[in-house]
C-alpha cells in the first residue's frame, strides 16, 4: 500500500535529516508565522451565542486567560517528570527557543477543543429528547457548529504535528523539485523588482525637484530680463534654456512615471497574485504530508477489525487532499507560465521606453523625445497636474 501511496511522477517524498532541511533549528518568528497560516482559515470562535453554556466549562464558550496560561505552564514542563530523554530534548529546545513553548500551548489549546466538542455532541445528544423545536432547532445548529470547529481542531493538529516533525527532522515532505526551483525564483526576481522599483521612485522624486527648480530659475531669469535693460538678452537667453529643460524634464518625467506604473503593477498586483495562489499551495502540501504520514503510520499497526476502519477512513481523507494538492499545484504550475510570459512582454517595452526616453532626453534631442512618448502611448501631464486644486485642499 505504501507504494502505491507514494507513486507520482512528478513528485518525490525527501527525507529530511536528523538536523532539519537547512542543518540548523528554525527561527521561532518564522514557525509561528507558519502556524499561523496552518491556523488562518479556522472557524469564527467569537459567535457563541448559539452554544453558551453548552458544556461543563465557563459560559458563552470562552476559555478564560488564566486557562490558556495554566497551558502554557503545563507546556514548559511545570511538574512533569524529566526522566524521558524525548522530553528532555523537547525542553532543550524550548529553553533555547522560547517560541517553541508558545507554539506547543496552541497546539494543545486547539486540541483540547476537539475533546470538549466530543463532549458537548454527546451532551446535546443525552438530552435531545427534552425542551421545544426552538431548541432544538438551536441545538441542531450548535452541534453542526461544534463538528466544524472539531473538524478544524483535528486538522489543525494534524498539520501542526507534520510541521514539527518536518522542522525538527522526524518527517518527511514531498517536494516537486522542479516546481520549488520555479518558486524560488520568482521570490528572487520579485525582490529584484522591488528594488529596481523603489530607484526609480528615488529618481522620480529627485529629477521632478530638478525640474521644479529649473522652472522657478527660469521665472526667474525672465523677470530680470524685464528688470535689467543692461542684461536683458543674457537673462533672456537663460530663461529660454531653462524652460526648454523644463518642458523636456516634464517629458521625461511623464515616461519615467509610466514606467514606475507599469512595473508596480507587475510586482505587487501580478506577481503578488501568484505568490498567494503559492502560498496556498504549500499550505496544501502542509496538509497533504500530514493526512499522508497519517495514513502511514495506521498502515503499519495490527490489521483488526477496527484498525481497517481507520485506515479506511484515513485513506478516503488522504485521497481529498491529495487531489486537492494536485489541483492547486497545476494551478501554481499555470500561473507561474503566464505569469513568466507576461513579465517578459511588460518588461521588453517599458525598458526599451526607458532607455529611449533617458538617451533622447540627455543627448538633448527633444523630437525624439516627443517620439518617444508618442511611440509607447505616454500622455504628457501639465505642470502641477499632480497637486490637488485649492478646492481639493480645503
Amino acid at each position: 500500500m505504501a507504494d502505491s501511496i507514494m507513486s507520482k511522477a512528478a513528485t518525490m517524498e525527501i527525507p529530511i535529516n536528523s538536523n532539519g532541511d537547512t542543518g540548523t533549528l528554525p527561527e521561532d518568528d518564522s514557525l509561528e508565522q507558519d502556524l499561523q497560516q496552518v491556523m488562518v482559515s479556522g472557524p469564527n470562535l467569537n459567535e457563541t451565542s448559539i452554544v453558551s453554556g453548552g458544556y461543563g466549562g465557563p459560559a458563552g464558550g470562552i476559555i478564560p486567560t488564566s486557562s490558556i496560561k495554566d497551558i502554557r505552564m503545563k507546556s514548559r514542563g511545570a511538574g512533569l517528570p524529566k526522566s524521558q530523554s524525548a522530553a528532555s530534548r523537547l525542553a532543550e529546545h524550548t529553553e533555547q527557543h522560547p517560541g517553541i513553548t508558545r507554539l506547543i500551548a496552541m497546539s494543545t489549546l486547539y486540541s483540547s477543543l476537539i475533546v470538549m466538542a466530543h463532549a458537548s455532541s454527546a451532551l446535546w445528544s443525552s438530552n435531545n429528547n427534552t425542551g421545544n423545536s426552538t431548541e432544538e432547532v438551536s441545538r441542531g445548529v450548535a452541534v453542526e457548529k461544534l463538528d466544524s470547529v472539531k473538524k478544524w481542531g483535528i486538522n489543525t493538529y494534524k498539520c501542526t504535528k507534520q510541521m514539527f516533525s518536518e522542522r525538527f527532522g522526524k518527517g518527511s515532505r514531498t517536494v516537486d523539485l522542479e516546481l520549488e526551483a520555479q518558486i524560488d525564483v520568482l521570490r528572487d526576481t520579485k525582490n529584484k523588482y522591488e528594488n529596481i522599483l523603489r530607484l526609480a521612485i528615488a529618481l522620480t522624486s529627485h529629477f521632478q525637484s530638478m525640474v521644479q527648480t529649473q522652472q522657478a530659475l527660469g521665472d526667474t531669469f525672465s523677470d530680470l530680463s524685464q528688470k535689467s535693460p543692461e542684461l536683458q538678452d543674457e537673462f533672456g537667453y537663460n530663461a529660454e534654456t531653462q524652460k526648454l529643460l523644463c518642458r523636456n524634464g516634464e517629458a521625461l518625467l511623464s515616461a519615467i512615471n509610466f514606467f514606475v506604473s507599469s512595473i508596480d503593477t507587475l510586482v505587487n498586483k501580478t506577481m503578488e497574485d501568484t505568490l498567494m495562489t503559492i502560498k496556498l499551495y504549500e499550505n496544501t502540501r502542509l496538509e497533504f504530508d500530514a493526512y499522508r504520514s497519517d495514513l502511514e503510520e495506521l498502515s503499519l499497526s495490527p490489521r483488526d477489525a477496527a484498525a481497517m476502519v481507520r485506515i479506511e477512513m484515513a485513506q478516503h481523507d488522504y485521497q481529498i487532499h491529495r487531489d486537492k494538492y494536485e489541483r492547486l499545484r497545476s494551478d501554481v504550475t499555470i500561473k507561474l507560465k503566464f505569469l513568466e510570459e507576461n513579465k517578459v512582454k511588460v518588461m521588453h517595452k517599458q525598458l526599451l521606453l526607458f532607455h529611449n526616453a533617458i538617451s533622447a532626453y540627455f543627448a538633448g534631442n527633444q523630437e525624439q523625445l516627443e517620439q518617444t512618448l508618442i511611440q509607447f502611448n505616454v500622455k504628457l501631464k501639465p505642470p502641477g497636474s499632480d497637486k490637488p486644486s485649492w478646492l481639493e485642499e480645503q
